[in-house]
């Protein structure tokens, strides 16, 4: 299968940016449950990773206080734009996480729905390289069903398409991550078609 695409992934989103948040209303409950997983506290630097609008700036921004910092990384114009609109204290690069600029270590790190960036080496070399040892992972997004439930699973490729360039790893969208992580503990989530992963960046030896 093709790599992901962060160009043709600009043009798409160019498209579905203005209905985005309409249609992240039905994985609310799931982005919420994946921040509680960061376990974040207050003073910390948390990374959300392809940001989108920024719908999960602010209940990271409420966990980390004032003296932590969120930073957000989104490679669509249109979608920074809302974000940008929606939580202007967050430290915000527009940018692919492969080119992405990052400064500092990071406590903690979401990747909500952002399967491109998960199939990319290159943006998962970025993203660890800038996380502590232990630093908390979480990761959450849709992935294919059991093979027994194939009509769900061509559902699920007609509603992801317009969200990603690649259809590469959906089995276990996660599993590059183990590379680069310890304690991996992964949940299928709406049937299947969905997944919730945590985890701990390794730590030095």
């Amino acid at each position: 299968m093709s790599d992901p695409d962060p160009r043709r992934a600009v043009e798409q989103y160019r498209r579905h940016a203005s209905g985005y948040d309409a249609s992240a209303r039905r994985t609310m409950n799931l982005r919420r449950r994946a921040i509680d997983w960061l376990e974040l506290a207050p003073g910390e630097r948390v990374l959300d990773v392809a940001c989108g609008t920024g719908l999960s700036l602010p209940l990271l921004a409420e966990r980390v206080g004032a003296a932590g910092q969120v930073v957000g990384v989104e490679l669509s114009p249109e979608m920074m734009r809302q974000a940008r609109a929606r939580w202007p204290q967050a430290r915000l690069v527009e940018a692919s996480m492969e080119e992405a600029t990052l400064e500092g270590l990071f406590d903690a790190v979401l990747f909500n729905y952002t399967h491109d960036v998960l199939q990319s080496p290159r943006a998962l070399a970025n993203v660890f390289a800038h996380v502590k040892p232990g630093a908390r992972i979480v990761a959450a997004g849709v992935k294919h069903p059991p093979a027994w439930l194939f009509p769900l699973r061509l559902l699920r490729l007609w509603k992801a398409r317009p969200y990603l360039t690649t259809f590469r790893g959906l089995t276990r969208p996660w599993a590059p991550l183990e590379a680069y992580v310890e304690g991996m503990e992964v949940q299928p989530v709406l049937f299947g078609t969905n997944y919730m992963a945590r985890a701990r960046a390794r730590r030095l030896t």
